[in-house]
Formats: C-alpha cells, structure tokens, sequence
C-alpha cells in the first residue's frame, strides 16, 4: 500500500504531520513521534511579540552600558543572553540533528516588519520550510476586510523576499473570499495553505470581572469546516493543501485526503492519546484503502473535491437549504 504523498515539494512517507504544538518543545518526544510514523512536524510558533521583546531587551542592554560604564557588570553578557528566539533556533538545530523527516518551524504574526526578517534565521538554522500563522482578529471599525488581506500578503511577501525555503500559510476561515485570497498569497510566493487555524475563544470570569482563556482541544466535528474548504480550493489552486484541527481518526485522515489535502496535521489527537496514536491511525488507513481497493493515497487525493464530486452543490448553498429541510422536530 503506497501511503506517499508530496507537501511543499517534500516526499513524505504519509500524509500525517504533527501539528505545532506542545509535543514539538522537547527533541525526545519529537523522536517519539517519527518512531510512530509521523512523516513530518511543524515545531510551535515563535511569536512577533517574541522577537520584537528579545531585540528591545537586546537594545536596552547595550544603550545602559554605553551610559553607564560600571553598568556594564549588572547587565548579562549578550553573547550569553538566551532569549526566547535564540533559543528557538538552537530547539531546530536540535531538532533536525536527531531526526530524519522534514521539520517545519512556525513563525505567528500580525504585521509586515523587521521581525520577518527573522525567517532567515529560521532557514540558516536548518529549518526544511516554514509555517506562518497569520493569527490577527480586526477589533477597529476603520480597517477593512481588504486590509486584513493585504496585511496577510504583505507578510508573505516580506517573508518570501528573505527565504528560499518554502513557505505555507495558515489561515483563519474568516477571510471573505478565501479562494481570491489563496490566489493572492499564491502570488506572493506562498508554497502552501494551512487549513485552518483555531482561535481560542476567550471568556468571562463573572465573579473576577476578568477575560480568561479557555483552552478546548478540537473535536472531529470541527473537521467539516476544513473539508468544504480544501474541496473548494483543491483544483482551483497550484498550492500544497493542508488540513489542522479536527482530524482525529483515521477516517478524518481519509475525508481530508479526498477533500483535497496533501497532508493532514493531527495535534489535539495525540496529545490526548500520545505519539503512539499516529502508528495505529496508518494501520487503519491502509487497512480502509486495501478494503475499498485503493492502492495508493494520490489516487484518493481531490477525488471529492468540487471539480470531481458527483455532487459540487453540496459544498455550496444547495446542502444549507437541504440540511434545514431535514430536520424533524
């Protein structure tokens, strides 16, 4: 059964990646996770705020010693400063030191600025492509919904100008016309999409009069979103498709697939079952295609995507009008 598959130009042995979180911070549990059959991962974000914090903090050091020559003995030598990117790009090094499958560093930002130039860093480090998690949520009734797209834009552009690793997008489902804006990112220089990123709700403490997070891991129910999507944009785009937050089983891995994903991230999955979990779903994977007589993962890709689906209008208005009329009180 050939369970290969291509996702930013790399051939992977299968379509599941490990999406960025947690499990990616520690090089023991990132080998774990290749043991299991994880064909790729994406190492968790490093944020603007991050860099931009490391590179003030970076600053200040140096302007209190050139003021202040006895301040010099107060202050960390910034040859030995280890902030948080610094440190980041030691965690790739390491990373792809004891492991052979791509590794994919995540950059999180909202503006096109000097802080993209880090990607650089990130590419020299060893990183085999990058992630960008344009995690932005408009709260200005000035900026418009062509703002918030050019702002995506920008930021790849900045960032395609310094790399010559490839780069995918991960997006939000609350952009207008996300098939326009694919096309738009594909013009930038953008290799890939990320389908999609899952904002965390914050709530409301009532007794504390305070915001509080609320971190829920997703659900397979949250995968259809992500099916429409890559159903939509598959065949319509010369991008690699990925699909994060949902998928679960095997049979998630499998809808994706014919949605029109090249690869499927899996996270809240393994961190409730663990690394192992990755090694039970591609048995169960190939177990399906033997069943149903596929004999490799290409020959499942895009087959239910909007151009190959007996039925394109299920993706669009026609299954809102049926979904309504089905339901019996």
């Amino acid at each position: 059964m050939d369970l290969t598959t291509t996702y930013l130009g790399f051939e992977l042995a299968n379509p599941i990646m490990v999406g960025s979180c947690p499990l990616g911070t520690n090089v023991d549990s990132v080998r774990r996770l290749q043991e299991a059959g994880a064909a790729a991962i994406v190492l968790p974000s490093l944020f603007e705020e991050e860099i931009l914090a490391a590179a003030r903090a970076h600053l200040a050091m140096e302007s209190a010693g050139a003021g202040f020559a006895e301040a010099s003995s107060y202050l960390p030598d910034p040859e030995g400063y280890h902030v948080g990117p610094e440190e980041y790009l030691g965690h790739i090094e390491a990373v792809k030191a004891a492991t052979s499958i791509p590794v994919m560093a995540s950059l999180n930002g909202t503006t096109a600025g000097g802080w993209t130039s880090y990607a650089k860093k990130i590419e020299d480090a060893g990183a085999d492509a990058l992630e960008l998690n344009v995690y932005y949520l408009p709260t200005e009734v000035k900026e418009t919904g062509e703002d918030v797209e050019r702002r995506t834009v920008e930021i790849v552009q900045a960032v395609k100008a310094d790399v010559s690793i490839p780069v995918a997008v991960k997006l939000s489902p609350f952009f207008s016309s996300i098939p326009n804006l694919g096309q738009r990112l594909q013009g930038a220089g953008a290799d890939g999409l990320v389908i999609f990123n899952r904002f965390y709700q914050p709530d409301i403490d009532i007794e504390d009069l305070d915001v509080v997070p609320n971190l829920r891991l997703s659900t397979t129910d949250e995968l259809r979103l992500r099916l429409r999507w890559l159903a939509i944009l598959s065949g319509q785009l010369d991008l690699s498709l990925a699909a994060t937050g949902g998928a679960h089983t095997a049979v998630d891995v499998i809808k994706a697939v014919m949605a029109g994903a090249h690869a499927v991230q899996l996270v809240s999955a393994l961190l409730i079952h663990g690394p192992e979990h990755i090694s039970r779903t591609l048995e169960a994977i190939s177990f399906w295609m033997q069943e149903h007589e596929y004999h490799s993962v290409r020959q499942m890709q895009g087959s239910m995507n909007l151009a190959h689906t007996p039925n394109p209008k299920a993706f669009a208005r026609a299954n809102y009008m049926k979904m309504l009329d089905s339901w019996e009180l």
